[in-house]
């Protein structure tokens, strides 16, 4: 085996906590007890109140665009910082952060690693590491 198939296989192996399928936020507000089926083949639960939190910062209509958890990606070209894809979701956490500014919304934002702990503190259980190598 190359080194390169032997990375590809090691972040694979540290991402068996992703969801195999990610809901919409809408998706898990319906269930009574929300929660997601994993890749390792587990059960992950979300609190209630972060759902109902994320509610709370998504525009109207809003609630069928956002996947949950949302993805915070640690990649390994950008050392310092964390990358958040998708319109709603970095608005989502743009808004938590409260550095939301409706004249640059954008589809993917790069934030400094130093916020990740205020994020997890915040959303522990409706957001998740995903390990990348580009």
């Amino acid at each position: 085996m190359n080194m390169e198939n032997a990375i590809i296989r090691e972040i694979y192996r540290i991402n068996n906590h992703l969801p195999a399928r990610r809901p919409t936020l809408a998706q898990l507000l319906e269930q009574e007890e929300p929660s997601v089926r994993l890749r390792d083949g587990s059960s992950h639960s979300f609190r209630r109140a972060e759902l109902e939190k994320i509610r709370a910062l998504v525009d109207p209509g809003d609630e069928e665009k956002l996947l949950i958890p949302i993805v915070l990606e640690i990649v390994s070209d950008f050392r310092g910082y964390f990358r958040i894809r998708g319109r709603v979701a970095v608005k989502v956490i743009d808004r938590l952060l409260d550095s939301y500014d409706p004249l640059e919304e954008a589809e993917e934002r790069l934030y400094p690693r130093y916020l990740l702990p205020r994020v997890r503190r915040e959303l522990p259980t409706t957001t998740t590491y995903a390990f990348i190598s580009e």
